[in-house]
């Protein structure tokens, strides 16, 4: 289960990393039209749509690459912060659903459970029956 869940944190480092690659983008294509059109108007609202918009890529961004260096270093926090993106993206139809179910399956297992307990400072996994 441990290899899944390191999966599962690289998955979410290359989608937050394609997001702020995406952000990029847009910030250049949008601010770039206002440049080129060299109308002084045009560049400012080309240039405040282009930070919005990529400001928005970017936020949505962040949370996958802290959740996915989480999810490597088996960082307690980080599965609730993959679970909670999991769920977000079974709406990112198909691969992101797909990879939203592959996600809760790995991150709400019980043997995950343990895992992560194991690696908490202190972590002491008892189980059952001793």
């Amino acid at each position: 289960m441990e290899s899944h869940i390191k999966i599962i944190g690289l998955i979410n480092i290359i989608f937050g990393a394609l997001g702020l690659l995406a952000a990029a983008i847009v910030f250049i294509a949008v601010a770039g039209g206002g440049i080129l059109s060299r109308d002084p108007e045009a560049i400012t609202i080309t240039f405040i749509v282009a930070m919005a918009i990529s400001g928005i890529l970017s936020i949505l961004a962040i949370p996958e690459l802290i959740a996915g260096w989480g999810l490597l270093k088996l960082k307690s926090w980080s599965r609730l912060l993959g679970i909670i993106l999991a769920i977000l993206d079974l709406l990112k139809f198909p691969l992101g659903t797909a990879f939203g179910i592959y996600a809760l399956w790995v991150l709400m297992n019980e043997e995950t459970e343990k895992i992560f307990k194991k690696h908490q400072p202190g972590g002491i996994v008892v189980e059952q029956g001793q």
